[in-house]
C-alpha cells in the first residue's frame, strides 16, 4: 500500500443517519471543490500536490468522507487560502464523532454536577488515550481501526470538561476491579492509574474506590450516573430503574441520588481512595 493509499484508509466515513453532521460535511466538501476548481486544478493534479489519493479527494468533495484537520490545513496551504479553508474545522469537528456521543457531550457541557458509579472499567471521562484504545479493541464483534480511532477521539474530546470555567463538580466511584483489571499492557495500566492520581488532586473532582472486600453494597444493581444543570433540572441513568433508560422525572432522579449517596458512603473516602490507587499502582 502506498503512502497516499495508507492516508486514505485512515479517514472517517460520514454516518448517513446523522443528518446534521452529514449536511455540514457536504457543505465543506462543496466549498473545497469550488476552491480547487477556481485554482484550475484537476483532481489528479490536486491529489499529487496534496499527497493524498484521488479517491479520497473525490469522497471529501462529495461529502461522503470527513476530512481530517491536517487535510484541511494542507488544502489551505496548497490553494493559498490564507486560513479560510483551515477554518472549516469548526464545521466538521462535531461530525467527527457519533451523534450519541455529541448529544452526551452537550449534556456534560451544561452540567454543573456529574456523579458516576462505574463498575467494569474506568469511566470514559477518566480514561487515558492508551487505555481507551485498548478498551475499544476488546469490543466484540471487533471494531474496525477507524471505529476505534473515532471512539478514542470522541472520548478524549469529552474530557475538555475538566478545563471548563466555572468547573462542574465531578464525583466518581470506581469498583476496585476496574483498577486491577489489565486493559492493554502493564504500561497502559500504570499510565491510567497515574492519571487517576493526577485528576484526583483537582479541587472539583472526587474519586472514590469501592473495595471488593466491602461485599454487598448499594451499587450491586449496576451502573449509575446523574447530571444536574444550573436550572435545577437533571438527567440520569440507573440500571436499577427503567431498564437503564434516561431518567428525567424528579421522582426517579431522587431515587438515583439516594442510591448514589449510599454508594459514596459505603466506598473509601477520597483520601483513602488515592492511597489505595497508589498501592495498586505499586503492584502493577
Amino acid at each position: 500500500m502506498s503512502e497516499a493509499e495508507d492516508r486514505d484508509e485512515s479517514g472517517w466515513d460520514v454516518d448517513p443517519e446523522d443528518e446534521q453532521g452529514a449536511a455540514a460535511v457536504a457543505a465543506v466538501g462543496r466549498n473545497l471543490k469550488v476552491w480547487r476548481e477556481a485554482a484550475g486544478l484537476r483532481v489528479a493534479e490536486f491529489a499529487a500536490r496534496m499527497g493524498y489519493g484521488e479517491d479520497l479527494i473525490r469522497k471529501i468533495e462529495a461529502g461522503t468522507r470527513i476530512p481530517r484537520f491536517e487535510y484541511l490545513d494542507k488544502v489551505d496551504e496548497v490553494l493559498s487560502a490564507g486560513g479560510r479553508l483551515a477554518a472549516m474545522k469548526k464545521e466538521v469537528e462535531q461530525a467527527r464523532y457519533p451523534k450519541r456521543v455529541r448529544d452526551l457531550a452537550k449534556l456534560e457541557a451544561r452540567a454543573v454536577e456529574i456523579s458516576v458509579y462505574s463498575i467494569h472499567a474506568i469511566h470514559g471521562l477518566l480514561q487515558t488515550a492508551q487505555y481507551a484504545q485498548a478498551l475499544f479493541e476488546t469490543r466484540w464483534p471487533a471494531y474496525t481501526t477507524e471505529a476505534v480511532e473515532r471512539g478514542v477521539a470522541a472520548r478524549l474530546a469529552r474530557q475538555e470538561i475538566f478545563d471548563r470555567s466555572p468547573a462542574p463538580a465531578l464525583t466518581f466511584v470506581q469498583e476496585e476491579v476496574a483498577l486491577r483489571r489489565r486493559i492493554g499492557s502493564a504500561d497502559v495500566m500504570r499510565g491510567q492509574l497515574e492519571h487517576l492520581l493526577k485528576v484526583g488532586q483537582l479541587r472539583h473532582v472526587s474519586i472514590q474506590v469501592m473495595p471488593t472486600e466491602r461485599g454487598g453494597h448499594a451499587g450491586m444493581a449496576g451502573y449509575a450516573e446523574s447530571l444536574r444543570f444550573a436550572d435545577g433540572s437533571g438527567v440520569g441513568r440507573d440500571e436499577d430503574q427503567a431498564g437503564g433508560r434516561p431518567l428525567t422525572t424528579p421522582k426517579h432522579l431522587r431515587v438515583l441520588e439516594l442510591r448514589y449517596g449510599m454508594i459514596r458512603a459505603q466506598a473509601l473516602t477520597p483520601r483513602e481512595s488515592l492511597a489505595f490507587i497508589e498501592q495498586v499502582l505499586g503492584e502493577t
